[in-house]
C-alpha cells in the first residue's frame, strides 16, 4: 500500500519489512528490550540539559545519515490513539508486546519533519526507525524518556562524541536507563 504526502507516494511497511525485528527483543530493563541483540554496539541518548530538542534531533539524524549509505529509511510511529502517527488510516504492524506501529519507507528529512505531536510532548522523531539494510535501529519505547540505538561500533562512537546527541554506550545486558535519570 502507498500513501501520499508532500506531493509524493510513500510505501507503507508490512510484516515482512519488520520480520528481522519482530519477536527478537527481550523483557526486562536492558537495552535489548528495545533493540534486538544483533548489533556490534549499543547506546542510549536523550537531549542534553540546556539544549533544544530540535538541535538534538538534527544532530542524531545527521550522525545516522553520515554513517549510512544512501538508501531508504523505515520510520515507525507507535499508534497510542492520542499522538500523531502521520498516516492514521494506514495499516499497522505489531511489534514488541503487540503494540501497533505504522511503518513508512521514507528518509532522514521526513524523520525530522513529518510528526507534529509526539507522545513524549516534544520533538518529531519517529518512535522507531532504521535503514533498509538494518545496519542500525533507533527505538524509543512509549514509557521511556530516552532513546535506544544499536549499530556499528563506529556509529555508536560518533554518537557518543557529539555533545548534542548526549549518547551513553551500554552493553546488551546492561540497564538502558541513562545516568542521571530515575525510574518512576
Amino acid at each position: 500500500m502507498d500513501v501520499t504526502k508532500d506531493g509524493r507516494s510513500w510505501r507503507i511497511g508490512t510484516a515482512g519489512d519488520v520480520a528481522w525485528l519482530a519477536g527478537q527483543t527481550t523483557h526486562g530493563l536492558s537495552i535489548t528490550t528495545a533493540i534486538p541483540p544483533v548489533f556490534d554496539a549499543y547506546a542510549t541518548f536523550y537531549p542534553p540539559d540546556g539544549g533544544s530538542i530540535e538541535a538534538h534531533e538534527r544532530a542524531v539524524v545527521d550522525e545516522l545519515a553520515e554513517h549510512t549509505p544512501d538508501q531508504p529509511w523505515w520510520l515507525g510511529y507507535l499508534d497510542t490513539g492520542a499522538h500523531d502517527i502521520v498516516f492514521p488510516l494506514a495499516p499497522k504492524q505489531s511489534l514488541y508486546w503487540d503494540w501497533p506501529y505504522l511503518l513508512v519507507e521514507a528518509g532522514p528529512e521526513q524523520a525530522l519533519t513529518w510528526r507534529t505531536g509526539h507522545m513524549r510532548g516534544e520533538g518529531s522523531l519517529p518512535d522507531l526507525f532504521f535503514p533498509a539494510d538494518h545496519s542500525w535501529l533507533v527505538s524509543a519505547l512509549w514509557d521511556d524518556t530516552w532513546t535506544d540505538i544499536g549499530g556499528t561500533a563506529a556509529l555508536i562512537t560518533a554518537l557518543r562524541r557529539n555533545p548534542l546527541v548526549n549518547a551513553r554506550p551500554v552493553e546488551p545486558d546492561e540497564d538502558a536507563l541513562p545516568s542521571g535519570l530515575t525510574r518512576d
